[in-house]
């Protein structure tokens, strides 16, 4: 009897040791089933325990978000090549969210919403993940904006002013330089500790490799992560694409670093929402979008911020892009993105046509933020520079019916035109805060004015050339200054006079 007592106990104890073993490996999943297949949506049954907006499995490393969650069946975004999907194909859950990898190793990279290389290097490996959708920061936690972000541009630096942490709508017709701006912007944060993410939503190929290309010949990729969506992607990664570059954003932004993101557009984002929402078969409202339009762009926009210093002290500027049609600002889109952001750039394609670049119409052109981040110096040199040059356009239309004018008027539209041709700028050329400083003061006191119009072009050349003979100590005064003492003054001035000498006699007045 001992015996098999102890054959007894040797058996049990090899079973519960195989039992044992063998048990990490069971691990219970719910599997369902495809019901339908259609473009970019797929229909799927048997899985009663999934979340909204929950990561699943398709075969063939096909991963979808669960959209709608209804009693029978859910609906799934999906989120790449679904090509070769049929109904009945299984569905796996995965327990998670989605969220894409984040940290310095994207600088420099060229990816994809999910976080894949697009740029033939190496796989883009980070080692920490977000989710792409977080809460955005409380409003206890978060800090006035109160220092610019340089745009390298006359007429914005100047009249529109952009702070670190501001959301400022772009928006115009097509072809009008939207994508131009944004760009001249990110060109002109080298050397200013500011990463950019540039996030390209449902783009053509063609101009999404210009835009790279002209960001690595001028050396901005070094500080610069792309995240692209093309045309023919699916809706599903056209609308994942701002969420993720987003939570790339935020990482930089805990770590205390400011950051810059532009989206490059969030029409063909609203339109891709659109698109998955009737597939879906939600409900549609104005203009076909549905109901939550205004809340997938709030939600978005509302992450951007200036952080306290006890949360790092970062920050999150945003840029977003509208395409308008024949220049309506009052359509159902970009009313909500206007009423979302912080200000708004309206380019004009008349502007454009006539080759004012940028197309900056400053009449329509606010910022509500950034004019107490903008330089002191700027402010006191730039107070009556938009009231002048808002005058002159009223004044150069009413001289097209061909009045009689006086002298004072005429002196009023020749001083506009040359605030018009200083603030004119060739794409990808940012302007130092110096050379902008030292073309304000010629403004303001009229040195432009005695030379003709034709020239200014060249005038502007010369002085911006001279900027950079200025003392540095006065560089660095621009930066801290409430405004120019008159001795500052005296040594811009003075030294724009004899730049201007330069131009030859001839062509002087």
């Amino acid at each position: 009897m001992n015996n098999l007592q102890i054959i007894y106990n040797n058996a049990f104890s090899q079973i519960s040791a195989a039992r044992d073993a063998f048990a990490p490996q069971l691990t219970l999943r719910e599997i369902g089933r495809i019901t339908t297949v259609s473009t970019g949506i797929a229909r799927v049954t048997g899985l009663p325990g999934v979340g909204y907006e929950e990561l699943v499995e398709f075969p063939g490393d096909v991963f979808g978000i669960a959209f709608n969650v209804d009693e029978d069946e859910i609906g799934v975004v999906l989120l790449g090549n679904y090509a070769h999907l049929n109904a009945g194909d299984e569905v796996r859950r995965t327990g998670r969210v989605m969220d894409v990898g984040v940290g310095n190793e994207l600088l420099g990279r060229v990816i994809d919403p999910l976080g894949r290389a697009l740029d033939d290097r190496r796989p883009a490996t980070t080692t920490r993940r977000l989710p792409i959708e977080r809460p955005s920061m409380a409003i206890m936690d978060r800090a006035p904006v109160n220092v610019p972000l340089q745009t390298g541009l006359k007429v914005i630096d100047a009249m529109i002013p952009i702070g670190r942490g501001q959301r400022e709508l772009i928006l115009g017709d097509r072809q009008t330089g939207k994508t131009t701006l944004a760009i001249d912007t990110i060109l002109n944060q080298r050397g200013r500790d500011v990463v950019c993410i540039y996030c390209a939503i449902g783009q053509r190929a063609s101009g999404v490799a210009k835009v790279i290309a002209a960001l690595r010949e001028r050396g901005a990729m070094e500080y610069t992560v792309v995240v692209v969506t093309e045309g023919n992607d699916p809706p599903g990664l056209a609308y994942i694409a701002p969420y993720a570059a987003t939570s790339i954003a935020e990482h930089f932004m805990c770590e205390g670093r400011d950051v810059l993101i532009v989206y490059d557009d969030l029409t063909q984002h609203a339109r891709a929402y659109r698109e998955i929402s009737l597939l879906l078969r939600r409900p549609p409202g104005r203009e076909a979008f549905p109901g939550d339009i205004f809340y997938i762009h709030s939600r978005l926009l509302e992450r951007s911020t200036h952080l306290r210093p006890e949360l790092s002290g970062g920050s999150l500027t945003a840029l977003p892009i509208i395409e308008t049609e024949a220049q309506n600002i009052s359509a159902y889109i970009p009313t909500n993105l206007i009423s979302i952001t912080d200000g708004q750039i309206c380019l004009s394609p008349s502007l454009f046509a006539l080759g004012v670049l940028p197309a900056v119409d400053v009449g329509k052109s606010v910022s509500r933020v950034g004019g107490k981040a903008q330089l002191k110096v700027f402010r006191a040199l730039t107070g009556d520079l938009k009231l002048n040059y808002a005058q002159f356009e009223e004044l150069e239309t009413f001289a097209k019916f061909g009045a009689h004018l006086d002298e004072p008027t005429l002196e009023i539209i020749e001083h506009g035109r040359r605030i018009r041709a200083c603030l004119k700028q060739p794409e990808y050329s940012p302007v130092s805060v110096p050379a902008q400083i030292m073309l304000l003061v010629a403004l303001t006191e009229k040195l432009f004015d005695k030379i003709p119009l034709e020239q200014v072009v060249q005038a502007e050349r010369v002085l911006t050339a001279a900027a950079v003979e200025l003392p540095s100590g006065l560089c660095a005064r621009f930066e801290t200054s409430d405004s120019l003492i008159d001795a500052d003054r005296r040594i811009i001035v003075t030294a724009a006079k004899k730049a201007l000498e330069t131009l030859p006699k001839s062509r002087l007045q």
